[in-house]
């Protein structure tokens, strides 16, 4: 099975509605946008970080449209971390595509919170911007950078919970 039908395999199975869509490869942003219907969802961006020490791995989504400063998100991970009494997150650096590959079954370029599906020992804590919060919709590659999945926020949030994996929200 392709990583884009695990995808949409395991949220049929789970009963939470989504659409995708195929079209060419986009890696980069700026290389899927060229793609991307215009469909009213908030497509967003995803990356995989992991902590100095290389024991804890973080996966941000944020508004595609939007910039991240490494530096920020470190002082808000280490604050919202810190008041929940876990472990700072220290310093923060992009995660090897080894990492990615263990941690998530994903190679750069597909990253996504679906590849959550594959951190059987949940692993990686996931931070979500909190703009997305009030989506209506979000978009999100199906683990494979030639498909898009289109997904109700609130419909998202119920894979989150059923995947298993810690999250938030949190501003980014």
């Amino acid at each position: 099975m392709t990583r884009e039908e695990t995808v949409l395999t395991y949220l049929r199975e789970h009963d939470i509605p989504f659409t995708c869509y195929n079209h060419p490869e986009g890696k980069t942003i700026e290389e899927a946008k060229r793609w991307w219907k215009d469909d009213g969802s908030v497509h967003c961006k995803n990356i995989f970080m992991r902590n100095h020490k290389g024991n804890r791995h973080y996966l941000i989504c944020f508004h595609c449209d939007h910039n991240l400063d490494i530096h920020d998100l470190e002082a808000r991970l280490k604050a919202s971390l810190a008041s929940q009494g876990l472990p700072s997150c220290g310093k923060l650096s992009f995660a090897s595509p080894e990492r990615m590959m263990r941690y998530l079954g994903l190679e750069p370029g597909s990253v996504s919170p679906f590849g959550l599906i594959n951190d059987a020992d949940n692993h990686v804590h996931l931070f979500l911007d909190s703009c997305l919060r009030t989506a209506e919709t979000l978009s999100f590659h199906p683990n494979d950078c030639r498909g898009t999945v289109v997904i109700r926020r609130e419909d998202f949030e119920r894979y989150l919970s059923i995947v298993g994996n810690e999250y938030e929200y949190l501003e980014l």
